[in-house]
Order: structure tokens, then sequence, then C-alpha cells
């Protein structure tokens, strides 16, 4: 890709973690459709609303998802990893079709509740 051209919007970057988990940084109402057509069936938020200027807010996504056949699961939180979050991830994992898009704002955080699960 050439180093100036916009990335297409409709689109999510994402890095797969293992064949049940992939990581993307804050996504898009709009991209809700690309996030159904790569494969993935729920949507697992990790960024706490107003997080920063001109995020979405999570009900938009979880409308989008559902719009799009998608299930959203909103496990929200800034700092460490907190005890709440790690029951609420594992619940969500043990509930969920795979695979997962975890999401927050560089797709750190999502990550890091998945890893905690696996050291766990």
């Amino acid at each position: 890709m050439w180093p100036f051209s916009k990335p297409d919007p409709s689109q999510v970057a994402r890095r797969r973690i293992d064949d049940d988990f992939s990581v993307a940084g804050q996504g898009l109402p709009g991209q809700r459709p690309a996030v159904a057509a790569r494969g993935f069936r729920p949507g697992l938020g990790a960024r706490p609303d107003g997080g920063g200027p001109g995020q979405p807010r999570f009900a938009e996504i979880a409308a989008a998802a559902g719009q799009a056949g998608l299930e959203a699961v909103h496990i929200p939180g800034p700092g460490p990893l907190t005890e709440g979050a790690l029951i609420r991830m594992e619940q969500a994992m043990a509930d969920l079709p795979r695979p997962i898009l975890g999401y927050c704002r560089s797709g750190a955080r999502a990550g890091s509740l998945y890893a905690a699960l696996q050291r766990g």
C-alpha cells in the first residue's frame, strides 16, 4: 500500500492471537459487516465509553453488530485488569461462538484479557 493512501474505513485491521481470538483497535459501527465477512461471530469491546474523542459508544457498535448478525459483549475498563473483568471474560469465552474479535483503543486490553485466561 502506498504510504499516503487512506485505508478503507469499511475494513478492520486485526491481529490473530489464535484460532479462537483476534484483536483490533477501536472499530466503527459501519465496519461490523466487514467483521462478519471475515468470519467473526461475536465482538468483544474492552474499551470504556468516552475513552477518547470521536469514539463510538458501545451501544452504537452493538446495534450495528446485531444488524450484521453478530453478537456484542462489553467488558470495559481502563487501567489494570480487575477480577470482575476476568470473570466476565471467562463467562464470555464459555458462552460465545468462535472466532471472537476483541477490540479496544489499540487491541492491547482485549488481548490482555484473553491472555490472562490462557495463563489462568
